[in-house]
């Protein structure tokens, strides 16, 4: 489903997706399928980076979407929980071959797609974080 299918008005809701990955070859094929898809990305390598990012850019992202496991103070459970909490206008998408949200913590409502995952998986996962956020 599309943002247009669903009544988003694409034109002021912003389209930039954070994708945060550890694994670089990941990262990189998300963000190739994404920006393919006429999605901007920026990505992050960890909590940490993304969490930086988000302080100075949260007004810009439309998603954040997020591995569990990777290295730094926190991980993707732990990133999904702070997001939800300062910025509750931006959905979250989980992504993992590990755990589930449920399993690693997570608290509140986010889109999980487990990995391996397709591409056209990850293109419905992504514009289904994005539509369910969408106020009325």
């Amino acid at each position: 489903m599309s943002d247009v299918d669903a009544g988003v008005d694409v034109s002021t809701k912003p389209r930039l997706i954070l994708v945060v990955e550890d694994e670089a070859v990941i990262r990189d094929f998300i963000c190739e399928i994404l920006n393919d898809e006429g999605l901007q990305t920026e990505h992050a390598e960890n909590a940490d980076v993304a969490l930086e990012y988000l302080n100075q850019h949260s007004d810009e992202v439309c998603l954040l979407l997020t591995d569990i496991y990777m290295p730094g103070s926190m991980n993707g459970a732990e990133l999904a929980n702070l997001s939800a909490g300062r910025w509750p206008e931006i959905p979250v998408m989980i992504t993992s071959g590990h755990e589930t949200p449920q399993s690693s913590g997570v608290t509140n409502p986010v889109v999980f797609l487990r990995k391996p995952w397709s591409i056209g998986q990850l293109i419905d996962s992504v514009n289904l974080a994005m539509v369910q956020n969408v106020p009325g």
